[in-house]
């Protein structure tokens, strides 16, 4: 029963917060100056108004947002203005599959690496493997993602020649923009990882069972890791909600067709319809992300739920 409750009310706060969202970028993306056909100096006035009043447009903002919320509960987010004939819901999906295969594999790097070389830097505290951890970590951090992949495709592609420069298709060139957006991730991972497992090292039964000459792959595993993944699983959450929708920098370095060249162009054109698709659909993914996270919490600590209620 606490647990029904606990799941009702993170599942209200969803719903509320996506509603929210909408509503902002909605009233937000209409009171931006301009409109899509502002731009075209080839159209007279009256074909301007005519696609306006086609569109929609010319009504008043409760009317159109009513509109929309009613087609967005049946699952409709209309079509592009920019791209005609093509719907919201298709170029999503087109955009999405090459994002989530390029987030998955940063996610899955990013993630595995990060909480090895926490570990590691633990483990090996005060010698020359740790503070070439944290040399890689702390650069990894401070340098901007765009910077970070510019030398990644200088140094890989074009010095050594070892992997292609950009464009999507095959495995070995996902390699050089997986490794540009896994970078951050995993160093922040690293960190999180080495905090908790310092505090963990401290405690009693960990001390116990280094006394009894337990492997250190076992009492890692067994005792330390379960109670360090609890802030990194925090983290996964957001991480995995970012890496599945693209990076705008890394997808636009690397030439790479997904949702974040969608992003760019949907602003840049003033799509209306595509511009609330899009976000919509990252706003849902992270709230849903943070939404499984907050349960994985319930489950694996019976106490937050209580103290909820």
């Amino acid at each position: 029963m606490d647990f029904v409750l606990y799941f009702l009310k993170k599942f209200a706060a969803l719903a509320s917060s996506l509603l929210a969202i909408v509503t902002l970028t909605f009233f937000l993306m209409m009171a931006s100056p301009g409109d899509p056909f502002s731009d075209e100096q080839s159209l007279r006035q009256d074909m301007q108004s005519s696609l306006q009043r086609h569109y929609g447009l010319d009504r008043s903002w409760i009317a159109q947002y009513k509109d929309y919320l009613s087609n967005l509960l049946r699952g409709d987010l209309g079509y592009s203005i920019k791209y005609p004939g093509r719907s919201v819901t298709a170029i999503i999906q087109e955009g999405f599959i090459v994002s989530a295969t390029l987030g998955a594999q940063a996610f899955i790097l990013a993630t595995g690496c990060g909480i090895i070389l926490g570990i590691c830097s633990t483990l090996y505290s005060h010698q020359w493997q740790e503070n070439i951890i944290l040399i890689i970590t702390t650069a990894s951090i401070s340098i901007p993602s765009f910077l970070l992949a510019a030398l990644i495709q200088y140094l890989f592609a074009i010095q050594l020649h070892w992997l292609p420069l950009a464009r999507w298709g095959t495995f070995e060139q996902t390699i050089l923009p997986t490794i540009a957006l896994a970078l951050g991730p995993m160093a922040f991972i690293t960190r999180l990882t080495r905090s908790g497992m310092r505090e963990v090292l401290q405690t009693d039964y960990i001390k116990l069972a280094k006394a009894k000459g337990l492997p250190p792959l076992y009492w890692i595993c067994r005792h330390a890791l379960p109670n360090v993944l609890l802030p990194v699983l925090s983290y996964l959450g957001q991480l995995l909600a970012n890496v599945l929708v693209g990076s705008f920098v890394v997808e636009k370095l690397f030439s790479i067709p997904g949702l974040g060249q969608w992003f760019i162009h949907s602003v840049g054109n003033r799509d209306y319809p595509l511009i609330m698709g899009l976000t919509i659909f990252y706003s849902a993914i992270l709230l849903f992300a943070v939404f499984v996270v907050d349960l994985l919490y319930g489950v694996v600590d019976p106490r937050i739920r209580l103290r909820t209620r």
